[in-house]
C-alpha cells in the first residue's frame, strides 16, 4: 500500500534580507489540493542589534576564516531567535523551520554563493527539523542561485500579471511570450537606506525626503547607463555589485543635498522597474519598498499597469512565506528552483534537510 500523501504542512518561514532590518519569522500553513493555498499565522520581525548590524555590514571584506567563525555565531543566533519565537507562541516541535539565512557573498559568475546560518547546527539550536541552504545547489548547476521567490509567485500568486519585490534589490517574475521569467531589476533599499542614514534615519519614511529633493540630471543619466540593465535575463544582483558599480557613481555627489540624491535615485529605480512591467493587468508589489509611497507614485506615473500593494502582512512577510513554500517543496522532492529563472542546467529541488 502507498502511504497517503501529506497535503497539509505547518512551517516557520525565516528570511533575513540585505536591508539589515532584522529577521522575519512567519508561521504558515500550506495546503495542497488542486493548487497550493496558504494561511499566514503569527508574523514577527526581530530587529538586529547595532552590534549585529555592524557585523553583517562588511561581509565582503572578511577572510574565509573570519566568515566561517561569523557563520557559526550567526547560526547559533538564528537558532536561539527561532527557539525564543517558538516558546513565545507555543509552537510544537513538529513545526519545521524553512530558512533562507543571510547572504554574505553572491558571485554566481564565479560559482560562489554563501548564506550565513545554514549550518547543520541550526537544527540543534532551533530544536526542530530544518530545511535551508536553497541557493548552493543551483549555483553548482550553473545557475544564478537567484531569484528564488518566483516559484512562489507562480504557485501562489498566478492571478497577477507580474509580481515585484522591493527589498534590498527589486526583482520581478512574470509570464512573457508564454514563458515564465524572473530576474533582479536594480538595487533599492541597499542604496536608499544608507542615504537615509546620512539624515540620521534608518530609512526614508514613505520617501518623504526623496520627495522634497530635486533631480540631479548628471547622476540620473549615469545611473541609467549601468551595463547590468542591458544584460539579458537570467541575471541577479548582490551587495558586491552595489559596492563595485553603484557606490562609485554616487561618490562624486556626496556634497550634494542628501534629499537630491534620494530623489534622483528614487526616480532611477522607478524608471528601471516601470520599464520591466507588463503594459496592462495587476502587478503585486511587496517588500519594504512597497511602503515607500513616493517610490510607488513614481512607478505608477510611468506605467498603465495597476499597481497593487496588499495587506501589510503580505508586504512584509512574503519572502518568509515563499521560503516556507520552498522548504515544503524540498520535503516533497518537488521542483523549487526553475532553470528558466536562474539559468541552471535543469529544474531541481534545492535545499538541505537537517535534524536536531
Amino acid at each position: 500500500m502507498h502511504e497517503p500523501e501529506i497535503n497539509n504542512y505547518s512551517v516557520i518561514g525565516l528570511m533575513s534580507g540585505t536591508s539589515l532590518d532584522g529577521i522575519d519569522l512567519a508561521v504558515i500553513t500550506f495546503t495542497k489540493k488542486e493548487h497550493w493555498t496558504f494561511k499566514l499565522g503569527t508574523c514577527v520581525t526581530y530587529a538586529y542589534s547595532e552590534q549585529w548590524i555592524e557585523r553583517l555590514s562588511n561581509l565582503t571584506t572578511l577572510s574565509r576564516s573570519e566568515l566561517t567563525a561569523l557563520d557559526e555565531d550567526y547560526t547559533r543566533y538564528l537558532g536561539e531567535q527561532v527557539q525564543q519565537f517558538c516558546q513565545a507562541h507555543q509552537l510544537s516541535k513538529d513545526v519545521i523551520l524553512c530558512s533562507h539565512g543571510h547572504t554574505a557573498l553572491h558571485q554566481p559568475e564565479r560559482g560562489i554563493t554563501y548564506q550565513l546560518g545554514n549550518l547543520p547546527e541550526l537544527a540543534r539550536w532551533a530544536q526542530r527539523q530544518v530545511v535551508c541552504d536553497f541557493r548552493t545547489q543551483d549555483v553548482a548547476l550553473g545557475g544564478q542561485g537567484a531569484p528564488l521567490v518566483p516559484i512562489g509567485d507562480r504557485l501562489l500568486f498566478s492571478s497577477y500579471a507580474a509580481c515585484v519585490n522591493l527589498g534590498g534589490f527589486a526583482n520581478i517574475s512574470r509570464t512573457k511570450n508564454d514563458a515564465f521569467i524572473a530576474y533582479d531589476i536594480c538595487a533599492v533599499n541597499t542604496v536608499l537606506n544608507p542615504l537615509a542614514n546620512r539624515l540620521n534615519l534608518p530609512y526614508d519614511p514613505e520617501g518623504q525626503n526623496a520627495e522634497k529633493g530635486q533631480l540631479l540630471p548628471e547622476l540620473f543619466d549615469t545611473l541609467e547607463d549601468l551595463a547590468f540593465y542591458q544584460t539579458p535575463a537570467p541575471k541577479s544582483l548582490g551587495i558586491e555589485w552595489v559596492f563595485a558599480e553603484l557606490n562609485p557613481l554616487l561618490a562624486p555627489f556626496k556634497d550634494k543635498p542628501v534629499e537630491d540624491v534620494l530623489h534622483t535615485y528614487t526616480q532611477h529605480v522607478a524608471q528601471q522597474i516601470a520599464a520591466q512591467l507588463p503594459s496592462t493587468g495587476k502587478v503585486l508589489f511587496t517588500g519594504g519598498g512597497a511602503f515607500n509611497r513616493y517610490l510607488m507614485q513614481c512607478i505608477q506615473a510611468r506605467t498603465s499597469a495597476t499597481l497593487e500593494v496588499p495587506d501589510p502582512l503580505w508586504v512584509s512577510y512574503k519572502e518568509a512565506l515563499v521560503f516556507g513554500l520552498l522548504g515544503v517543496l524540498k520535503l516533497r522532492g518537488e521542483v523549487n528552483c526553475l532553470a528558466a529563472v536562474t539559468g541552471a542546467s535543469k529544474d531541481h529541488s534545492s535545499g538541505r534537510i537537517f535534524f536536531p
